[in-house]
């Protein structure tokens, strides 16, 4: 199968490369140390089109197909510095901007997409809780109806975007008899509703330019429009939202791969031990070798479950497997990196201690690795 990027893949690559090589990069290392979250930034990639890649265009969006949504996804990985920036775009519109999109009332599409296109609106996915992590349905939230909508009440933990979002994507259990099959609903609560407030924000140990909080609601009502998909839909939706954050975080990864092996290779090229080159000596060059193979491979993985989004329904093993083996890889190219640079790669100017910091939350978030190969083992049927 021929992954070739077609005359408008290639452009779009190209533009977001030098969007983000030129625009995001200033200053990454003191708001990494703060733990600020960079909103000028975020503002910029918004007026890219960045947060509305997937989007229909009506509202905003620039309606790109799930491939080539990957492969922007995987040039703005390679262009910009700032892996919690990524991060934080990422989780805004894989986790929230797919299901309002997707399954929206036509009024919350208009109230909320163009906004959250343009960088204006930041979103926040509600899920995780305290007693369910990677087990996301069986939580605690709880929506009982009053009128045409319902009153939600709940506490969410590690809400990507929670403590800098305008609008949260929240799924709480609407029928208990049900429970995950038709038993959960997805809502949308906006900022300043009475009962919902961002609660405390976590630090972290990488990604620490995206933001992490909690989310408490307490007795709050969501009207009928800002029910997304129907009462009970909300598992099938969650689950459409992983395929695609899977995938295309994944694909994020690809380019920080591509960076971190030319950044080593580079190094390689000009550090000398002994009178040679370090990339002269096997224990350097072949790590720099593992790195283009574990690239290759992982972006053929990511390119192959990218087209069948929405496509096959196995796709979701497929997203499971891509989100293990290419959030591992990064992990793995991280680590040589640092050993590959020694002392200078244990040092925060360089750069690539970061990434490494920012490469263990991979294994973590969308479901942790663990999960994923329970995910895997049940789709061959063990």
């Amino acid at each position: 199968m021929d992954f070739s990027l077609n005359e408008d893949q290639r452009a779009l690559r190209d533009q977001i490369v030098r969007f983000a090589q030129n625009e995001l990069n200033d200053g990454v290392i003191d708001r990494d140390r703060a733990q600020e979250f960079p909103r000028e930034l975020w503002n910029k990639c918004g007026e890219m089109g960045l947060q509305g890649l997937p989007v229909q265009g009506e509202y905003g969006g620039s309606e790109l197909d799930p491939l080539s949504t990957a492969i922007a996804l995987e040039a703005f990985g390679y262009g910009c510095r700032d892996g919690g920036l990524v991060f934080a775009v990422c989780a805004h519109m894989l986790a929230c901007l797919i299901p309002i999109s997707r399954h929206g009332t036509d009024a919350a599409r208009e109230k909320f997409l163009p906004g959250l296109c343009d960088g204006s609106l930041i979103a926040v996915n509600g899920m995780t809780e305290v007693t369910s992590g990677s087990d996301a349905f069986n939580m605690a939230s709880r929506a009982v109806p009053d009128g045409d909508g319902f009153r939600i009440t709940g506490v969410k933990i590690f809400s990507s975007n929670g403590p800098v979002a305008d609008i949260a994507v929240v799924y709480a259990v609407t029928d208990d008899k049900k429970g995950a099959h038709g038993g959960i609903t997805g809502f949308l609560v906006e900022k300043g509703t009475p009962g919902f407030e961002p609660s405390q924000k976590f630090e972290k140990m990488g990604l620490r330019t995206a933001m992490l909080g909690e989310l408490v609601l307490n007795d709050v009502y969501v009207p009928k429009e800002n029910i997304l998909g129907g009462v009970g839909g909300g598992t099938g939706i969650f689950s459409q939202s992983m395929e695609w954050e899977r995938i295309c975080i994944a694909a994020c990864h690809l380019g920080t791969m591509q960076h971190l092996m030319e950044k080593s290779i580079e190094y390689a090229r000009t550090r000398t031990a002994q009178g040679n080159h370090i990339g002269k000596y096997q224990a350097v060059s072949h790590k720099i070798a593992d790195m283009k193979i574990r690239l290759e491979a992982a972006r053929l993985l990511v390119y192959q479950s990218a087209m069948r989004i929405g496509k096959a329904r196995d796709n979701a093993m497929n997203a499971s497997m891509t989100k293990v083996y290419v959030s591992e890889c990064l992990q793995k190219t991280a680590l040589d990196t640092v050993q590959i640079f020694g002392g200078h790669g244990f040092l925060t100017e360089h750069e690539v201690e970061r990434t490494l910091r920012d490469a263990i939350g991979g294994t973590l978030y969308s479901g942790t690795n663990e999960v994923q190969r329970n995910i895997i083992a049940s789709w061959l049927g063990l």
